[in-house]
């Protein structure tokens, strides 16, 4: 059982790190991870990109802009898109990781987005991934518990409960939520998987008000004790708010992941790395600011 305690004291700012092949991957500053997309159908076509020089292209720019890491997709999880094959998508990451591995500097670190454990097998053995993302929390392919395991690389582990854009039932959605990836992270952690994020799942079976009660509430995922990383980069949340296309959504991404990071956001995960950057660094900003001109007592009261 997990229990949630609203109004919990937080200690958001906490620095966590992970483990990317014996070198720690630092927080004390939220990182900021890169979408590239090898799909024709990803839901913002500004993402989707083909294998070769418009991708090691994007790679580098984004590299360049300040991206601490790099996720590269090649099955779509759009609301109205259909999953490809799993050769296919094996094709179009192999393809693209035999491009990157070559092309990009030492030490770049890469995550896989995918659900299917015979395409983590097949790429950690392969190419030079550093992390799992799974949107699906490990719920989608009966094998992929064990290839994580297996991979003893870091895992991002998503609160999923349906495809991208589908609604769901919850008894109680925080609670719900929270004791859904509480239990999961006990699994991963008992069978030895060391280095596990935490994402939410903006958007994965939850509604639009939902969504924005989850981002007013992620303090509250302190209480698992691992890094948090919100992916909100253009979604449907911004766009049937604000009536717009996913082409028009960069200032609502920028405005809800300022709003992520004054909740304690580790990891940002976006298509827009040189607007997020600068938006990490005015937060730093805030916070020094914060930090020199009031002192925070333990019962979460300000004195000037």
């Amino acid at each position: 059982m997990f229990f949630v305690t609203l109004g919990v004291k937080t200690n958001i700012g906490v620095s966590y790190t992970i483990n990317i092949k014996g070198a720690l991957l630092e927080m004390d500053t939220p990182l900021v991870m890169g979408i590239l997309n090898v799909t024709p159908d990803s839901f913002y076509e500004g993402s989707r990109k083909a294998c070769g020089s418009d991708l090691v292209a994007s790679a580098r720019e984004m590299l360049a802009a300040g991206a601490s890491i790099l996720d590269i997709g090649a099955c779509s999880t759009r609301p109205t898109g259909t999953p490809v094959p799993e050769e296919e998508e094996l094709r179009r990451l192999h393809s693209a990781l035999d491009v990157l591995d070559t092309e990009l500097p030492e030490g770049t670190v890469i995550s896989i987005d995918t659900y299917r454990a015979g395409v983590v097998r097949e790429c950690v053995a392969k190419h030079n991934v550093s992390i799992i993302n799974d949107v699906s929390g490990f719920a989608w392919d009966n094998d992929m518990f064990a290839a994580v395991v297996s991979a003893n690389i870091p895992y991002i582990l998503t609160h999923s409960v349906g495809w991208a854009g589908s609604a769901a039932g919850y008894t109680s959605f925080l609670p719900d939520v929270l004791s859904s990836l509480s239990c999961k992270l006990w699994q991963l952690r008992q069978a030895g998987v060391k280095d596990v994020v935490i994402d939410p799942g903006f958007g994965f079976g939850k509604s639009v008000e939902q969504n924005y009660e989850l981002l007013a509430s992620l303090p509250l995922f302190e209480q698992l004790e691992a890094p948090l990383l919100v992916g909100l980069s253009r979604k449907s949340m911004i766009t049937k708010v604000l009536g717009n296309s996913a082409a028009d959504a960069l200032p609502g991404t920028v405005a809800l992941n300022m709003a992520a990071l004054q909740r304690g956001a580790n990891i940002l995960r976006v298509h827009d790395v040189k607007e997020t950057v600068e938006c990490v660094k005015l937060h730093s900003m805030l916070r020094n600011a914060e930090n020199r001109l009031f002192n925070k007592k333990e019962n979460n009261t300000y004195i000037y």
